[in-house]
């Protein structure tokens, strides 16, 4: 039940934090006729797994070595921060014509931007590999399958955005926590509180941003 839990943590951090990805998908291959852009997108997303895999991989070993896990959850903080505090950005990719340039054009791409979700992925996994493939190898397909809906569906519903926020902040407070060393320091300068700090943390990071897009909007 613990490891269903996670997998959907998993889906539903890589839906909120793929909404980039999916436009550059859509936007590398739509000059294509149907038939190369569902290979150039198929070809892409393979790639991606793989890639994404990788990274994680690594990501995990990383993470072993003292202060660079409380590194990492400082990092993905600012991520959660980000998701709901910086306005849209403008994103600009080269249209491309040929099924080669647009695969190419998916994968690196992805690779840029997939620092937030590695990052998310490997500190909730805790280095459960078969969660990290299984997360990773359902959520890149779900994501090309539905990069025309994605970036629809988070104007739609506000509400994923403020969930993965959530989860990325919880997750950053745990990979603290988890740290060798600053989990260690954590327990005994805060005896009493420092297991509440991935809550506190989620917390911090959706009021801050409900309190921002609410200024916005009256602004």
């Amino acid at each position: 039940m613990e490891s269903l839990l996670l997998l959907g943590e998993i889906l539903m951090i890589n839906l909120v934090l793929s909404g980039d990805n999916a436009m550059v998908i859509a936007m590398a291959s739509k000059d294509l006729p149907e038939k190369h852009r569902k290979i150039a997108v198929w070809w892409g997303a393979a790639g991606a797994v793989i890639l994404r895999c990788l990274l994680t991989f690594v990501a995990v070993l990383l993470l072993k070595i003292p202060y660079i896990q409380a590194g990492g959850g400082i990092l993905l903080l600012w991520i959660a921060f980000k998701l709901l505090l910086e306005e849209e950005e403008d994103l600009r990719v080269a249209e491309t014509s040929s099924v080669w340039k647009s695969i190419r054009t998916i994968l690196v791409a992805d690779f840029i931007m997939s620092l937030d979700n590695v990052l998310a992925i490997a500190g909730l996994a805790k280095g459960d590999l078969a969660l990290i493939v299984i997360g990773i190898a359902l959520s890149i397909p779900i994501v090309v399958w539905g990069s025309g809906l994605i970036v629809g569906w988070l104007h739609r519903f506000p509400i994923l955005v403020f969930i993965g926020a959530y989860i990325l902040a919880f997750t950053a407070g745990d990979m603290m926590l988890q740290d060798a060393k600053l989990g260690t320091m954590l327990s005994f300068l805060l005896p009493s509180t420092h297991s509440i700090l991935p809550i506190a943390l989620g917390i911090l990071v959706v009021v801050t941003g409900a309190i921002k897009r609410r200024t916005t909007s009256v602004g």
